[in-house]
């Protein structure tokens, strides 16, 4: 399907252009994930009205989420097998491994902090540091969605603890930031459809 409409169209709600009868939300400069039904009662106002908050979360659903964890994820299981360890890897590999994890982590990171300062609708400091700023994003997006945010802040919060301080001791934890990651991604998903009064597919080609 054409990706792209022409470069004037602004921001806002147009027809799929996958064929789909539904609506998908033009961000500006790509389509994003966020539809709704043709038929369906017209309340999309608040939704295009909230088009950076969509763009944010959208950024943190596909750089975010697997930049942040994923690059933490890769970091300390380099530095469980550093060079001089008892299994070590190679030098030239750790020094890769590293760059590109702190690379994935810090893309990931900045992703979350446009989303922590969308939903907050201010920046602060909080927005800017790594891990705080994702910690951030799942406080607010629990709390919108009526659920209790410490819980949720402290659950992510131990998982991804244990996994940094006992990875080299006990590898099973390396499940951890796949836990966050899933529950990252199912409160994303979530504040669009009840919040945002949509319902977040995936992109269809004709």
């Amino acid at each position: 399907m054409s990706l792209t409409p022409a470069p004037a169209v602004p921001p806002g709600w147009y027809p799929d252009p996958s064929g789909a009868r539904q609506w998908r939300v033009w961000t500006g400069t790509r389509w994003s994930e966020v539809t709704r039904p043709y038929g369906e009662r017209s309340a999309p106002v608040s939704a295009v009205a909230s088009l950076p908050l969509i763009q944010a979360l959208d950024r943190v659903s596909r750089y975010g989420v697997v930049g942040v964890l994923g690059g933490l994820g890769l970091y300390v299981s380099v530095l469980s097998h550093w060079p001089g360890s008892a299994n070590p890897v190679p030098t030239w590999f750790a020094s890769l491994a590293t760059t590109l994890a702190l690379s994935f982590f810090f893309l990931g990171s900045a992703a979350y902090a446009f989303a922590a300062r969308e939903l907050r609708g201010h920046w602060s400091l909080s927005a800017l540091v790594p891990l705080v700023n994702l910690e951030v994003v799942n406080a607010q997006l629990t709390q919108r969605l009526g659920s209790s945010p410490t819980r949720r802040v402290v659950a992510d919060s131990v998982l991804l603890v244990l996994f940094v301080m006992q990875f080299h001791h006990d590898v099973w934890l390396g499940v951890a930031p796949v836990l966050v990651a899933l529950s990252q991604s199912f409160w994303v998903r979530a504040f669009l459809e009840q919040n945002l009064g949509t319902t977040k597919t995936s992109s269809r080609a004709t």
